[in-house]
């Protein structure tokens, strides 16, 4: 299994209570709304539920603290960092996410779960037919940290059939594809077939290949 590291009482109080607090749409049982929001190392921006005021806190706050575990989970992708991504993800109580690993272009996965008190970690395997689980389990304000390696993170998450499961996501991201699948020492062109495909048996299958 890939190493994981986790961080009790990752976010501020006041950056926590914030986020805990946005309004969004709501979301049914059965499915998965994701808020986009993304900042450049340029300062440039691009929001869905975040203020400008906001993510860029954000990234004054977080960007140093996630280059630091990146570098110990995966230093060699540290120099090809380009953006950040804070998602902020709802799930529904009866959604599933199937097993699946992360694409190429995120070099470091962050989730940190803001609301219930209560739910369903996220779920780690040895294989993509979920050989070996073991669950980060849940604690508001906790921060479960990755960096993906092709065919060697798999991972999922669900609700717990009780109530709504809203995260943060803090993704370090690159558009260096080509870097990355040389640092993990695979095919380019297999890479991106393969992440090509994903999305669609994702939605359709629940099956990853």
């Amino acid at each position: 299994m890939i190493k994981i590291k986790t961080l009790n009482n990752f976010l501020t109080d006041i950056d926590y209570k914030e986020l805990v607090s946005l309004e969004l749409k709501a979301v049914n049982e059965n499915e998965m709304c994701v808020n986009q929001n993304r900042i450049y190392k340029n300062g440039d921006t691009k929001l869905e539920c975040l203020s400008e005021t906001c993510i860029k806190k954000l990234f004054t706050n977080y960007y140093d603290k996630g280059i630091k575990i990146l570098s110990e989970l995966y230093p060699e992708k540290v120099d090809l960092v380009e953006y950040c991504k804070f998602d902020i993800i709802e799930t529904g109580k009866n959604y599933e996410f199937t097993i699946h690993d992360d694409q190429p272009e995120t070099l470091l996965s962050g989730v940190i779960y803001l609301a219930p008190e209560k739910n369903s970690g996220t779920i780690f395997y040895d294989t993509k037919s979920g050989e070996n689980k073991t669950e980060m389990e849940w604690a508001q304000n906790k921060g479960v940290f990755f960096s993906r390696k092709e065919r060697n993170s798999w991972h999922s998450f669900k609700g717990d059939g009780k109530n709504n499961r809203l995260v943060l996501v803090f993704n370090l991201m690159t558009t260096d594809i080509k870097s990355v699948c040389k640092i993990e020492g695979v095919n380019y062109l297999y890479s991106q077939f393969r992440n090509f495909l994903n999305p669609y048996f994702y939605k359709f299958f629940k099956f990853t290949i």
